[in-house]
């Protein structure tokens, strides 16, 4: 009789318990290839609505909705099985009431299988947090530069860049601590406040340029791999330049073509190899 280990995906509770133990390496992934890959380096991994961006060509992340996130999460989540999945909620699938964020948040777990969701919003949205964690939804907050509220923000600029701002972010990541979130992104924000804020909450800090005491880092996985074009977020690093690897072998790939060299008869059906001498 063979006995077979499974393997077990990381769970929320665990990632709250590396709080002060080790640090969380998380990445974005939007389908199945870069989910096989990333699954056995990384803590958690995120469907970000960053796919609306990095995945269609969209100039932001307004416009992607419930069933295409759902359907990216799904790839993502039969693709794995090392790495705790977490899905973002899009833009006005949640602002309106926290039933209204329940309905699409139970909904978005339901069809992907995804391990919770994240929101982003300060204060006025710790009670949909509250409400979502009652009822058995993890809730991921994100705090500081947020996307989805680009056009009140007026772009993205840093934030917490004064005393008042600063005191302000602190308040939104304390009131979705205290509204029961397992962790909190902090993007975008001063480096002092991204430390204070750590330092400050019980919960995991997930820091997109934020801090390097944040309890983990979490990046857009095409800007560590050089297939975001040459421009290279501040807070990003390049790791490797697979976009010159795939240009590379398309070239080739298509000089070989032309000139004849691809494909050979070894690639084709109904030829016979040669006798053996």
């Amino acid at each position: 009789m063979s006995v077979h280990t499974q393997v077990k995906r990381i769970s929320v509770p665990q990632l709250m318990a590396y709080k002060g133990q080790r640090k969380i390496a998380a990445l974005t992934a939007y389908s199945a290839p870069f989910a096989r890959l990333l699954d056995e380096a990384l803590d958690m991994i995120l469907i970000g609505d960053s796919t609306a961006m990095v995945a269609y060509a969209l100039p932001d992340t307004l416009s992607i909705t419930v069933e295409q996130m759902a359907a990216h999460a799904a790839a993502v989540v039969r693709s794995t099985s090392h790495a705790c999945v977490i899905v973002d909620m899009p833009f006005g699938s949640y602002q309106e009431s926290p039933r209204q964020a329940f309905a699409n948040a139970a909904r978005m777990l339901a069809a992907s299988g995804a391990d919770g969701i994240k929101m982003e919003g300060g204060i006025a949205l710790a009670d949909t947090t509250r409400f979502l964690v009652e009822r058995g939804i993890p809730v991921l907050a994100h705090v500081g530069l947020m996307p989805q509220y680009v056009n009140t923000m007026g772009g993205f600029k840093a934030q917490g860049m004064t005393e008042e701002s600063a005191e302000r972010i602190l308040r939104d990541a304390q009131a979705h601590q205290e509204a029961g979130a397992f962790a909190v992104v902090l993007e975008g924000i001063a480096e002092p406040l991204g430390r204070r804020i750590t330092d400050a909450l019980a919960i995991p800090t997930i820091g997109i340029g934020a801090s390097p005491a944040c309890d983990g880092q979490i990046l857009v996985t095409e800007d560590i791999l050089g297939l975001s074009g040459d421009r290279i977020p501040k807070f990003a690093r390049r790791f490797a330049d697979v976009g010159g690897m795939i240009k590379a072998a398309a070239g080739q790939y298509a000089q070989d073509v032309r000139e004849g060299r691809f494909p050979g008869l070894e690639h084709c059906f109904g030829v016979k190899k040669p006798d053996s001498p």
